[in-house]
């Protein structure tokens, strides 16, 4: 449970580090956003950094819990409805995602 939820933190961080911009680049946000979106992207860094993991395994499986934040995000942010075949992907990349964090490893 604490790594699913240190890749929820993980996620979140990311994408507000790459939203912010957007809104500047995009939908004529003013530039003071790339402050926060800057310090969000140094957290997500961080907080990859507190799996205790090899990092491979942890990038391959974040970027499962990471599909899912992001198609969370289009609904609740964006405010466009996800299709069932967004909600299909995501389920399958959190299988995938618990597939690799979660199987058992030779000692």
């Amino acid at each position: 449970m604490k790594t699913l939820l240190l890749f929820i933190a993980t996620a979140f961080a990311e994408i507000i580090g790459c939203y912010l911009p957007y809104l500047w680049l995009r939908k004529g946000a003013g530039a003071w956003l790339l402050l926060p979106a800057a310090a969000s992207l140094v957290l997500f860094v961080w907080l990859l950094s507190l799996h205790p993991t090899a990092s491979g395994r942890v990038y391959a499986a974040y970027g499962g819990v990471y599909v899912s934040i992001a198609i969370g995000w289009l609904w609740l942010v964006d405010a466009v409805k996800p299709t069932r075949w967004d909600l299909l992907g995501a389920l399958l990349c959190l299988a995938g995602m618990a597939v690799i964090m979660f199987s058992p490893r030779p000692a």
